[in-house]
């Protein structure tokens, strides 16, 4: 998986290339190598926001695009927090396209499995 970080009112440095490295390495797992992944961090300078620090994340995968933004006082949370729900967003995405175990999808299954069950009065 490609990462693109891009900084926003914020000065990308080592250190927090190395944190989104790091918290995105387990979706770097979940999907191909050809996926990319566009992480925004920005900062507002308006001192009466206390969610100031935000972190926006793109994952582009053969057929879809996933979101996910969080804003909380401190980057490092929020980076986090992006990085668990994209992990989510792809567990349940895979989940939709894989079949059972028993070779089927598993509303086919169902669909088969009421057609089949005797009706009660």
């Amino acid at each position: 998986m490609r990462i693109e970080v891009t900084g926003l009112n914020v000065a990308i440095t080592d250190e927090l290339r190395e944190q989104v490295d790091k918290r995105f390495e387990k979706l770097g797992r979940m999907v191909s190598d050809l996926a990319t992944l566009d992480v925004i961090l920005s900062e507002e300078k308006n001192p009466s926001i206390a969610a100031s620090q935000k972190a926006e994340g793109n994952l582009h995968v053969k057929g879809a695009t996933l979101n996910a933004k969080a804003a909380t006082g401190e980057m490092r949370t929020a980076i986090a927090e992006v990085a668990e729900e994209l992990q989510r967003q792809m567990r349940r995405r895979q989940d939709k396209t894989r079949p059972d175990k028993k070779g089927g999808t598993p509303s086919i299954r169902y669909a088969e499995a009421v057609a089949e069950a005797p009706e009660t009065p």
